[in-house]
């Protein structure tokens, strides 16, 4: 196969084989300007959606909170259409990329969170995950116009597997995470006796801890799928399932984190306030394994 460098995949499983070579930049092709549209219309939206949430929540305005929602929803609509695009695109954009990855997660978390909001009252949240999936969907998008033209082994279904199990684990679990933060700080509050204008758009205790448990429920089983589809990609290309490498080895010590998690939340029947706070330290080290360790080496 000739000289070879490595690549991680972008949420672990180990290193696949990529071609070497010069790293050219993949032109702008003609359906390019359907994906980079669709990508930075979403957005915007996701901002826009944000802001109108905070402003919601400060004033406070019930109504303009439910607008944020809405807006988040068509954020949403269109974030997923850019997705429709990319089988156009020449060359095709592949899914694992670090990019891409990105703003599947961001995604899947805007769905997620769609989802708990149709059950719960809980629209304050839209005030952290607007601005959020603006960053996620718009640095997708100045990485899709100067994306590399590697020639990456992810041919198969394993690896856009690996990538779509991940993302939406990885996307559930931030849920979660955020879902935690709400709750420490909703705690805290009504601990201090602090008092909030009536109307006001946070949600209640009962509802963040509900997320909670079905975000970790759903998420860390989809993220124990998706590293094992990882792994199955790995030993596809280089007959091996485990390859040492520090990327790998930071989300093997965040799959082991949740699995402690999970386990003190479902069977050590954790508190509410703990399992909240450890919602929030466990996502900040499973980001820290999945983009910091990445953008570090």
């Amino acid at each position: 196969m000739g000289a070879k460098d490595r690549f991680v995949p972008p949420f672990g499983g180990g290193t696949c084989v990529r071609a070497n070579g010069p790293r050219a930049t993949s032109p702008v092709s003609e359906d390019d300007h359907h994906l980079i549209p669709f990508l930075q219309t979403a957005a915007a939206i996701y901002l826009a959606a944000g802001v109108g949430a905070l402003l919601g929540v400060a004033l406070p305005a019930p109504r303009i909170v439910r607008g944020a929602v809405w807006g988040l929803a068509a954020g949403a609509v269109i974030h997923g259409l850019a997705f429709s695009t990319l089988h156009r695109m020449d060359p095709v954009p592949p899914l694992t990329s670090l990019p891409m990855a990105i703003s599947f997660t961001a995604w899947f978390a805007v769905i997620s969170l769609l989802l708990f909001m149709w059950r719960a009252r809980l629209g304050g949240l839209a005030a952290v995950v607007g601005p959020v999936a603006f960053l996620a969907v718009f640095l997708a998008s100045l990485g899709s116009q100067s994306a590399p033209a590697d020639t990456l082994v992810a041919e198969g279904s394993v690896p856009h597997a690996h990538v779509l199990l991940s993302s939406a684990g990885l996307g559930l679990l931030g849920v979660s995470g955020l879902a935690g933060i709400f709750y420490l700080f909703e705690h805290r509050r009504l601990k201090q006796k602090r008092g909030v204008a009536r109307g006001f758009g946070l949600p209640s205790l009962e509802a963040l801890d509900r997320v909670n448990v079905a975000a970790l429920a759903v998420g860390f089983p989809l993220l124990t799928l998706g590293l094992l589809t990882g792994s199955a990609w790995l030993h596809a290309v280089e007959e091996s399932f485990w390859s040492g490498s520090g990327h790998a080895s930071w989300m093997l010590v965040a799959w082991g984190i949740y699995a402690g998690l999970a386990s003190a939340r479902f069977v050590g029947r954790q508190g509410s306030h703990q399992a909240a706070a450890s919602a929030v330290a466990g996502f900040a080290f499973l980001l820290f394994a999945v983009v910091g360790v990445e953008v570090l080496s």
